[in-house]
């Protein structure tokens, strides 16, 4: 092997271990100015509906109306549940800031929604409700 060769590729070594230092510091700089919190992307919503949406009390339309969204509002979603079917979608979300839920059917999320580890006892016990109801 021929000493330029032996040098061009131990400047691509130390060419490629500066890199990797480099990208390795903006990332811990970026990872400590970064709030604890902000590191779990919480998911979002947007209404759909052009009627709107109302907020239930939990995962049915026999549930008491907590709330009403206008088509285009924004909200956030803390998990969601397998429930009564609208319109052949049966996902509802549990609101983040209050103890409201919505029919899936008519907000589109801006990212994966957990599931609710403990909501099993919020859904109704018969299942009952209307086909075709506006969540």
């Amino acid at each position: 092997m021929s000493m330029s060769g032996t040098l061009a590729r131990g400047k691509k070594f130390v060419s490629t271990a500066g890199a990797l230092a480099a990208a390795a510091a903006l990332s811990t700089t970026v990872l400590a100015a970064a709030p604890a919190h902000a590191a779990a992307v919480q998911p979002n919503g947007k209404v759909l509906s052009a009627t709107g949406m109302k907020e239930r009390q939990y995962p049915s339309t026999d549930a008491p109306v907590t709330g009403y969204q206008r088509q285009g509002a924004q909200v956030g979603l803390r998990c969601k549940v397998r429930a009564q079917n609208i319109g052949g979608n049966d996902v509802w979300y549990l609101l983040r800031d209050r103890a409201s839920w919505v029919s899936a059917k008519y907000v589109a999320n801006s990212g994966p929604v957990p599931f609710c580890k403990d909501a099993q006892h919020l859904r109704p016990a018969d299942g009952a409700g209307h086909q075709n109801a506006r969540g």
